[in-house]
């Protein structure tokens, strides 16, 4: 029988966007320009209600750009949403919201390491500590053992979001 409990709720989520926030604004307090990255899907829907939090408290510009991986075959295309020239230069934190084997993190940062940064930061909801790949998360809201069996999912809901394991 399958089975699923609810690790984090609405209440705790956003707490946890909130500190996320302040890190990164601390962290990038002296630039003028902060781009957002979310790993579609969930990442990029985490990366919006990061970029509300910040935009409540950073004097710095907020953009928010989507990135695109085919998460089984990391591969064959990682489509970021804007020109890579135009994040030059610029600091960029890339956002996903469950750190499994850290193997589509790492292509995303391949991706975007093929221009050069001010500054780059990692931020992730859940990390559940299976990392085969080395890459390194800043900010993340929830460290998380878990077998290599269960399933750690996130539902981002207006209203009602939250993440379960089963």
């Amino acid at each position: 029988m399958n089975s699923k409990h609810k690790i984090l709720g609405q209440d705790r989520i956003n707490k946890i966007v909130k500190r996320i926030a302040f890190q990164i604004h601390e962290k990038n307090q002296n630039e003028s320009e902060i781009i957002l990255i979310g790993i579609l899907k969930n990442g990029f829907i985490l990366s919006n209600l990061i970029e509300k939090e910040l935009q409540k408290i950073s004097k710095s510009k907020i953009q928010l750009l989507s990135i695109k991986v085919n998460k089984k075959s990391p591969l064959d295309s990682v489509e970021l949403s804007s020109d890579l020239n135009k994040i030059k230069n610029k600091s960029l934190v890339l956002i996903d919201d469950v750190l499994n084997s850290g193997k589509t993190l790492i292509h995303c940062v391949k991706y975007l390491l093929d221009v050069p940064l001010a500054n780059f930061n990692t931020v992730v909801l859940i990390d559940r500590n299976h990392k085969k790949y080395p890459i390194k998360i800043d900010f993340k809201g929830l460290s998380l053992s878990t077998s290599i069996k269960e399933n750690v999912s996130v539902v981002f809901d207006k209203n009602n979001s939250y993440a379960f394991i089963d």
